[in-house]
């Protein structure tokens, strides 16, 4: 059932809520929205599970508050729990995909007694739970891999780049790092472009924006442990996190399970749909009730 939750604050969160049972939040990235978990919301109802996917702020049906601050993890990971509040959603375990995860892990930090455990796809956590690092380190070291972040920064161009032609800019996004660049079916990608042309994509980009404000709210909370059971599926071949990541999480991640995904490109859940869901139900099962 697709309905709206409006929160303590105000803001309004979209939200597919399907079946019964315990709870999974899944948490979509960028650019996508909850639309990217429709594989999955089936197949978790259907073996028993309350399947939510939210469209995060800036995103789809969802509140899009103005300003690059309003995109911070604090804020996002605050509609999170207020989503958990107004939809009486008790003890979940939350999955993540690309930002989803960079929330996810963010929540876990900052309130790991709310959740049961954790599922994240493609991306490592090591140390930090803000995702990224700092713009400086990325434009010194990584900027082959993650140049893009710090065209992001700049307010203007990216919007204008879409704003030009958004077929050709989310197109180039999708097919880029894709394992097959045609695992999208022309009506999948139809939900996306025209969620986004009707919303804009500030709003989602300013999530990158607030990479290095990220570090300063949450500094205190490097190299926090995570001690919730905790899956990462690793695609085979992400381009931009590749599975290599993953390597020597337990430092940080103790009760960590890894399950590689085959023949996937960054689009975990959409281009591998059923490795996915056998991997995640499995997981969960293996929770117990």
């Amino acid at each position: 059932m697709e309905r709206v939750v409006t929160l303590s604050t105000g803001i309004e969160i979209a939200v597919d809520d399907v079946g019964t049972g315990p709870a999974i939040v899944m948490l979509h990235g960028w650019p996508e929205t909850k639309y990217s978990w429709r594989h999955q919301v089936p197949a978790l109802a259907a073996a028993g599970y309350r399947a939510v996917a939210i469209d995060c702020r800036g995103y789809g049906g969802s509140t899009k508050p103005g300003g690059v601050g309003a995109y911070g993890l604090r804020e996002v990971v605050g509609d999170l729990m207020g989503i958990l509040d107004a939809a009486r959603l008790d003890d979940p375990v939350l999955v993540g995909h690309d930002w989803g995860s960079i929330i996810m892990w963010s929540a876990a930090v900052l309130h790991s007694d709310r959740f049961r455990a954790l599922v994240s796809l493609n991306v490592p956590y090591r140390g930090w739970c803000v995702g990224f690092p700092r713009t400086d380190y990325i434009r010194e070291h990584v900027a082959d891999r993650f140049g893009y972040v710090l065209y992001f920064q700049e307010e203007g161009p990216v919007e204008a780049s879409f704003a030009a032609d958004p077929d050709q800019f989310l197109r180039r996004v999708y097919s880029s790092i894709a394992k097959d660049p045609e695992f999208m079916a022309s009506e999948d990608f139809a939900v996306y472009r025209d969620a986004f042309v009707a919303g804009g994509i500030s709003g989602p980009i300013n999530y990158y924006r607030n990479i290095d404000a990220n570090h300063e709210a949450l500094a205190e909370f490097a190299n926090a442990p995570i001690e919730l059971p905790t899956l990462v599926l690793a695609a085979d071949s992400d381009p931009v996190l590749p599975p290599a990541l993953v390597a020597g999480m337990e430092r940080w991640v103790p009760n960590l399970s890894v399950v590689p995904v085959a023949d996937s490109g960054h689009w975990t859940q959409q281009e591998q749909p059923e490795q996915v869901n056998a991997a995640l139900i499995e997981f969960l099962d293996g929770l117990g009730r």
